[in-house]
This record gives C-alpha cells, structure tokens and sequence, in this order.
C-alpha cells in the first residue's frame, strides 16, 4: 500500500510540474483604457472597482497564484470570459450583458460566491451591494 501511496503522490507532482508548461493562462495582459461608463458618481465606480473591475476591466489585478497552473488556467478563462460579456474599460463598444448587470448585482450572481474568499474586498455588504445596483441603474440610464 505504501509504495501505491508513494507512486500515486510522484506521479501527482510530475503532473503539476508538467502542468506548468502549458502556456495558457499566464499572458496576464491589461489592454489599455479605452472608454470608460459616464458613472453617475465616484462612490459607484469604486464599489465597481472593488466588486468587478478584477474580471470585467483591462485594469485586472493578477495575484501570485495566477502564474502557476492550473489556477492561472481558470483565472484567465474568468478574465477573458468576463471581458468578452462585460468589460468597464471597454464601453466604447457593445455590451453584451449591459442588460442583465443590475440582476446580476442585486440577486448575488456577481461577483461569484468561490471569487469573494480570495478576494474579501470584492465582498459587498447588503448597503454597498444595494449603493452599487441604485448606482448602476443610474450609470445605465446615461
């Protein structure tokens, strides 16, 4: 049994070591600002900035953890993922979930429940999440 335990913990680290060959998941490029919403005030664009920025801006904040693999494989899909539906530095061109952030805010879709642990800025009290949705309405009607 031990030489099993010993094959299966080897084999686990050969794993993780090739892993880190792959190259996806470490460009960690920030484009730049191109346009930004007309935010109906500097205290919505911080909570944004705080809640959302991290995935849906080109001003993404890479931690540590984001150049070992394969964490930085599911960051990078959050990031690209999050820049293709939404992105705040972006508003210059369509939006594809424009319509759907407020729902997202309000009914706690966003941010996600397993981004807040590492990242307990980005959690939002019941008053911050409601500043931001009553912020965001206003943003959108501009």
């Amino acid at each position: 049994m031990r030489t099993w335990l010993i094959r299966g913990v080897l084999a686990a680290v050969v794993l993780f070591v090739l892993a880190q060959v792959v190259p996806y998941g470490r460009g960690h490029a920030n484009p730049p600002v191109q346009a930004e919403p007309a935010w109906d005030s500097s205290a919505t664009r911080s909570l944004a900035v705080r809640a959302c920025y991290d995935c849906h801006s080109n001003l993404t904040t890479w931690p540590w953890y984001s150049n070992i693999a394969p964490t930085s494989w599911l960051l990078q899909r959050d990031v690209d993922s999050g820049r293709s539906t939404l992105n705040f530095t972006e508003w210059n061109r369509p939006q594809e979930a424009k319509g759907d952030i407020v729902e997202a805010v309000r009914g706690g879709d966003m941010p996600p429940w397993y981004y807040t642990p590492m990242h307990a800025r980005a959690k939002l009290s019941a008053a911050e999440t409601d500043a931001l949705v009553a912020g965001l309405v206003r943003t959108l009607r501009r």
